[in-house]
This record gives C-alpha cells, structure tokens and sequence, in this order.
C-alpha cells in the first residue's frame, strides 16, 4: 500500500504543475523515495490534473516486478537517479513549454530577471544527439549530468526538463522560476 500523506502531497503538486503546464495530459512523471529500495511514481496511464491512488504505484529499485509494467515510461530513469544520487527524494520530469521552446534556438539558458539570476545564474541546455536512441541511453545521461551539476536541475533541447531535491518545496519553486524566468526571456525578444 501507498502511504495516503504520500499520495496527497504528490497528487496535489500534479495538479499544480498541470496547470503550470510543466505536465501535459500525460506526458511527465513525478515520484517520491520513500526507502533505500523503493519510490512511488505515476503510471503510465496517470492523468496528471486527476491524480488518484490508482495513478501511482510502489516500485522496488532492486527488483522488478509486474509493477514496472504499468509505471511511467520514466521509471528506469528515476530509479537510476535515487539510486546514484543520495540527496535525492522527490524527482520531477515534465515538458514546460517556455522553457523547452527556448531550447530550440539556446544552448544556454542566460538569466535576465532576478530570480533567475539568484537561484541558477545559467543552467546549459543539454543536446540529447540522436533522438531515436534517446531512451536507450537516456537515464545514465541524466543521472551522470544531475551528479556534476550544482542546480539539481537538466534542461534537455527539444524533450524537458529534469529537477530533483530533498525538500519538495526546493523542487516546485525550482521548477517555477525556470518556467518563469524562460517566459520572461521569451517576451523579452518580442521587444527588440
């Protein structure tokens, strides 16, 4: 059984990323360690602005089971990152739009505004190469770069965005200000 605090806490920040649109309809995964040996994450299935119970599942990290079937296509990549990076208790990957559209013409993020600049200064975007072979390789890409960057935070060109953190509230206003401070950019260039 998944704990209800844990189911809660996770369903409401779903929610709330939803309608910052850090999450699509069902693209994105959110998860929580909760253990040396297990995490939660939505399923595959999980409709991110109607989080239930049933759109999340308890995975094992050194065991798979039937679970692994029904969990989010991100799995492998979280377990990789709990498993590598100790600091880590709650990991989030979504598709903000700002953010992954200035990925297309950016091979850094540069930022203008105060919060940006305060919390990441520049955050390099991440060139994934070969999409076809992308989930092949993507979850020792992602952990390597999360390990050696000090922003708990990738920002990939063209796919999204990966943030962790021990303090879930570090994790959402990462996320916020990224997305802000990308949107601010972005409107930013409509002025010259």
């Amino acid at each position: 059984m998944i704990d209800p605090n844990t189911v809660k806490l996770l369903s409401d920040l779903s929610l709330t990323m939803f309608r910052k649109n850090f999450f699509g309809i069902y693209h994105g995964a959110i998860s929580a360690k909760e253990d040396h040996n297990t995490f939660v994450i939505n399923t595959s299935d999980a409709i991110f602005d109607e989080m239930t119970e049933r759109s999340f599942c308890k995975l094992n990290m050194n065991k798979r089971d039937y679970r692994w079937n029904i969990a989010s296509i991100e799995s492998e990549i979280h377990s990789t990152i709990y498993n590598n990076i100790h600091e880590a208790k709650y990991i989030a990957f979504g598709m903000p739009i700002y953010t992954t559209a200035y990925t297309f013409e950016h091979n850094e993020i540069i930022f203008s505004d105060y919060f940006g600049k305060t919390q990441f200064s520049k955050i390099e975007v991440y060139d994934p190469g070969d999409y076809e072979s992308w989930y092949a390789r993507n979850a020792l890409e992602i952990t390597k770069y999360l390990k050696e960057s000090n922003n708990h935070i990738m920002v990939i060109k063209g796919i999204g965005t990966y943030v962790y953190d021990r303090d879930i509230n570090n994790l959402v206003k990462r996320i916020a200000i990224l997305e802000n401070s990308c949107r601010l950019l972005s409107i930013k260039s409509t002025f010259r």
